[in-house]
């Protein structure tokens, strides 16, 4: 049960990134995890730790966050169906602390399964490779955000670039969200003061742009919102739908591993 609740958001992310047949979703399918609910907040890696395991995200949004300095800026933000720590395959020493944004849930997985994983399916090697190259260019995105664009455009970008990828994974599909963090996150992902985040919200909202009513964040205008943030989603590798794995297929693999 826990493997299917586990599967389906991450086998949707690989899917849109690299080739997946029904035997690759076969071998996810195989993923040994343990589920994880974490509070708002709560960290689940620290700097200067030493990881065994990837956290992919099941519910709720995780943040690489800046141990450095006591405003915690944050330097990414992963939605469900990422793997939050892929590097750590590689590195496994903690450079950040992983923090979840509001309540979250995560599938502890061993590292030497994506080893094995890999040894098995050459696609999904190239697969996860394709991730942190990705990461690697919405990194790069963000500095650009930060070094580049004022304030208004900061926000609106990284709001077009949190409902892209939730939609790549099925989520956000009529452009409500669960909203991704409090206004002083925002602020300490857009490097700007909490009271700049929240008049820049209001901005946004005086403008038509969206509505963020509690917990629950509103698309109002998306072509407006991505002309203001100027926001060209090819920097995040999805690939067009019709180059994505078959959709039939890949539906009918994930339901013989998903619980109804």
């Amino acid at each position: 049960m826990q493997t299917g609740f586990a599967f389906s958001r991450l086998a949707d992310h690989l899917a849109s990134l690299g080739d997946v047949t029904a035997h690759d979703l076969d071998l996810l399918a195989e993923m040994p995890s343990t589920i994880a609910h974490l509070n708002s907040h709560q960290a689940i890696l620290r700097h200067g730790d030493d990881s065994h395991q990837c956290c992919v995200l099941l519910q709720g949004y995780l943040s690489w966050q800046d141990a450095q300095r006591a405003n915690g800026q944050i330097t990414s933000i992963s939605v469900p169906g990422d793997i939050a720590d892929l590097q750590t395959l590689y590195r496994p020493r903690i450079n950040g602390n992983l923090i979840a944004l509001g309540p979250a849930v995560v599938a502890l997985v061993p590292h030497r399964f994506f080893r094995e994983l890999s040894a098995r399916s050459s696609a999904l090697s190239r697969t996860l490779l394709l991730i942190l190259l990705r990461d690697h260019a919405i990194q790069r995105n963000w500095t650009i955000n930060l070094g580049s664009r004022d304030a208004l455009t900061r926000v609106a970008h990284l709001l077009c670039e949190i409902t892209t990828r939730l939609q790549n994974v099925g989520l956000a599909k009529d452009l409500r969200l669960s909203s991704p963090f409090t206004q002083s996150d925002l602020a300490a992902a857009c490097s700007i003061s909490p009271v700049h985040a929240n008049r820049t919200i209001q901005e946004l909202r005086q403008g038509n742009l969206l509505k963020w009513q509690g917990k629950t964040l509103v698309i109002s205008d998306w072509p407006g919102l991505v002309r203001l943030a100027g926001f060209e989603p090819d920097y995040l590798g999805i690939r067009p739908r019709d180059q994505s794995a078959r959709p039939a297929q890949l539906e009918s693999a994930k339901a013989a591993v998903v619980p109804a």
